[in-house]
Order: C-alpha cells, then sequence, then structure tokens
C-alpha cells in the first residue's frame, strides 16, 4: 500500500516481539477485498486500520505493510510498535478459519517466530490485546486456539 497517514504511516518498528492475529470481520470475503479496504481508508478517512498481512480463503498471502513498519491493527499503541498483525479471511461469521487460511497461517507464523526469536506465547489475539473478540472463533474456543499455536510450535 502507498504510505498514508490512515494505513500505512511509514513508521519504522521497535524490537519485533509478539504476532497479533486477527479475523478480518467480514465472512466470505477475499484477502484483496480486505487489502483494498486498508488501502482505500486513505480516501475515506473512516478510521485508521491496516495490517502486515492478509490471508485469504485459498491460502493466499498478502502483505500490505513491510515488517519493519508500524501497522494500525491491535488497538493498542505500544503493541502496534513492536508486533506484526495477520488479518485472517474466514467464510462464515462463525469466524472458524478454514483449512487453507489456517494452514497457511501456520507456516507464516512459524516463519516469523523463527526470523524473530518470537516465542509461540508471544502469539496473541487481538482479544488479548484489547479485549475485543478477535478473532471471533479463536476467542469462543480457548482449546482451538492453544491447538493452533501447538501447530505452529510444531512447525
Amino acid at each position: 500500500m502507498s504510505k498514508n497517514k490512515y494505513s500505512r504511516s511509514g513508521e519504522k518498528q521497535n524490537k519485533i516481539q509478539y504476532i497479533v492475529i486477527h479475523w478480518v470481520g467480514n465472512a466470505n470475503t477475499s484477502a484483496l477485498a480486505n487489502r483494498n479496504y486498508f488501502g482505500n481508508l486513505k480516501n475515506t478517512h473512516k478510521t485508521s486500520a491496516s495490517a502486515h498481512y492478509i490471508i485469504g480463503l485459498n491460502g493466499e498471502i498478502i502483505r500490505c505493510i513491510p515488517e519493519n513498519e508500524v501497522a494500525f491493527h491491535s488497538g493498542s499503541y505500544k503493541r502496534n510498535r513492536n508486533s506484526i498483525g495477520i488479518e485472517n479471511c474466514h467464510p462464515d461469521w462463525n469466524g472458524k478459519f478454514n483449512d487453507a487460511t489456517y494452514n497457511s497461517l501456520v507456516e507464516l507464523c512459524a516463519d516469523i517466530c523463527k526470523r524473530y526469536g518470537i516465542n509461540v506465547n508471544n502469539i496473541i489475539r487481538h482479544y488479548d490485546a484489547t479485549g475485543k473478540e478477535c478473532p471471533k472463533y479463536y476467542v469462543k474456543n480457548s482449546k482451538e486456539w492453544e491447538k493452533l499455536k501447538e501447530d505452529i510450535a510444531k512447525k
């Protein structure tokens, strides 16, 4: 995305210590549509929002912002400056990621953890940063959240 104050400020990150997992909150939409929503905020001025990555329903990964720049994803000034945000598409409103999205998320998180020396315990839900019900399925199903982190650790 091009630099703008609503979705990509260009501000440099601090040391990456966390990965924050999100759901797009818009069932059965594509990664590209969600990326375009972030990119269009420079025109609508609706809010400030973005993520480093969006994972689509077919497992495709779109990088919206370089990892060394701040994304506006966690709702926390401090957390935005030491984390990588990953939005995930979901087929329905229960919010569970399908297999393609899930598998790409596991691979991407494992790669980021290796590159930055992040412990799997520092992979958090948006909920853990602010209390927002995001990602919905993994807030409501804590055992599934723990399984996701175990799958990432295995990778």
